[in-house]
């Protein structure tokens, strides 16, 4: 029995440590996210030729009061362009039960954010990442959203096929 478990846990961890993930960059927040708080990253120089998926990781508690999030993402490039996303993501299951991965009370989610993007502007590329959560009826966003521990983004390999 002990045999068997040993060569379970050897094989998951294997599986696990095979990612397409090229960078990742992650903020720890205090248990909350202030509207006025951005999450600002640079991306690292990335080979011109690949195609890359680009995600926003999102981990949150219990104490996340709502069942979706609506982030405002702005991607800057070198040149000075910049592309604005308002999106909506579902945090949890009509049931309550909280979508993501995770043992316990904290949940990281993987959020799809671009889908085969080349980086072939010489320079630094930018993301930004803020929060636009309203309660319904309220025109005035929410100042202090619960529950939103981490923040960040990461960019794997686009698997051609």
């Amino acid at each position: 029995m002990l045999r068997v478990l040993l060569v379970l846990m050897s094989i998951i961890s294997f599986a696990s440590c095979s990612s397409d993930t090229v960078v990742s960059e992650t903020r720890n927040l205090p248990g909350h996210w202030m509207a006025s708080d951005t999450a600002s990253f640079t991306i690292p120089k990335l080979d011109s030729l690949k195609k890359y998926n680009v995600f926003l990781q999102l981990r949150n508690t219990n104490d996340y009061p709502f069942n979706n999030i609506f982030l405002i993402v702005e991607m800057e490039f070198p040149q000075g362009k910049t592309l604005v996303d308002t999106l909506e993501y579902r945090m949890a299951n009509p049931d309550g039960s909280w979508l993501g991965e995770g043992i316990g009370s904290v949940k990281e989610n993987k959020l799809w954010y671009k889908e085969n993007v080349s980086f072939k502007e010489e320079g630094n590329y930018n993301i930004t990442i803020t929060h636009a959560v309203r309660n319904n009826g309220d025109v005035e966003g929410v100042t202090q959203l619960d529950g939103i521990t981490d923040i960040g983004y990461s960019i794997e390999e686009a698997n051609q096929q």
